[in-house]
C-alpha cells in the first residue's frame, strides 16, 4: 500500500516502520469511522454461543413513551405483545426490495444496522445503538438452537469481525438488508450465512 508523505513523516527519526504496520494502521483509521454495519474485533475471550469480544454487555435501553418529551430506560430483553411483533413482520414485508444505502436509516434506503435500527423503533420504540458492533452487546446472548422471533442475529464475513445483521423472523428465516439486493428474507442454514453465523442476541421478548 502506498502511503502520503504526511505519514512517512511522522514516522521518521522515531522508528523504522515495515509497510505491513503502516497498512495495519491506516485500515484501522478506516474502520473505525464507517457507520452502519461496521465490525468488531473479536479477542481471545469468547462466549461459547457468541464469537466475538465479550464486553461488558448493556442491560438497558431507552424507550420512547408516546406523548412523552423524554425517553425511558427499561430492562432488556424488553417484553413486549405478540400484537408488535406481527408489526415487525408486517413492516419487514412491507419494505422487501427497498434499496440499500450505505449509512442509510429511511425508507429511501437502508444498510443492515439502519434496518434494524428503524425497524425497532417503529414496531417497539426502542432506541438502538446505530451499529452492528453496538447491537451485538445489547441484551442476552441466545444459543443459535433457542432462537425467537424477533432475535438479532449477526455475522463474521472474515472470522474476525462482525460486520451484518439481521432480525429472526423463524423458522430459520431472517430478514436484512443486501447490498446487491436491499431488503430480503434468507434462510440461516444457507451455505453462505450459516458459514458466517457469529450470534444472537435478545433484544425483545413476547409477553
Amino acid at each position: 500500500m502506498r502511503t502520503g508523505s504526511g505519514w512517512l513523516s511522522f514516522f521518521a527519526g522515531k522508528s523504522v516502520v515495515s509497510g505491513r504496520a503502516v497498512s495495519a494502521l491506516l485500515i484501522s483509521a478506516m474502520l473505525s469511522g464507517l457507520p452502519g454495519c461496521s465490525s468488531i474485533s473479536t479477542g481471545s475471550r469468547y462466549d461459547p454461543d457468541c464469537k466475538y469480544s465479550l464486553k461488558k454487555r448493556k442491560t438497558h435501553i431507552s424507550r420512547i413513551v408516546p406523548g412523552s418529551p423524554l425517553p425511558v430506560t427499561v430492562e432488556l430483553p424488553v417484553k413486549v405483545s405478540g400484537e408488535s411483533i406481527e408489526q415487525l413482520f408486517t413492516a419487514v414485508k412491507d419494505r422487501m426490495g427497498t434499496a440499500y444505502r450505505w449509512g442509510g436509516t429511511a425508507t429511501d434506503g437502508f444498510d443492515c444496522s439502519g434496518f434494524v435500527q428503524y425497524l425497532y423503533e417503529e414496531s417497539f420504540q426502542l432506541k438502538m445503538p446505530r451499529t452492528s458492533s453496538d447491537m451485538a452487546s445489547l441484551g442476552r446472548v441466545v444459543p443459535r438452537k433457542k432462537l425467537m422471533q424477533g432475535d438479532l442475529v449477526f455475522f463474521s464475513n472474515g472470522g474476525k469481525t462482525i460486520d451484518h445483521v439481521g432480525i429472526y423472523m423463524g423458522d430459520n428465516r431472517f430478514a436484512h438488508v443486501s447490498t446487491s439486493s436491499g431488503v430480503r428474507i434468507d434462510r440461516l442454514d444457507s451455505r453462505y450465512y450459516d458459514r458466517r453465523y457469529a450470534c444472537a442476541a435478545r433484544v425483545v421478548s413476547r409477553n
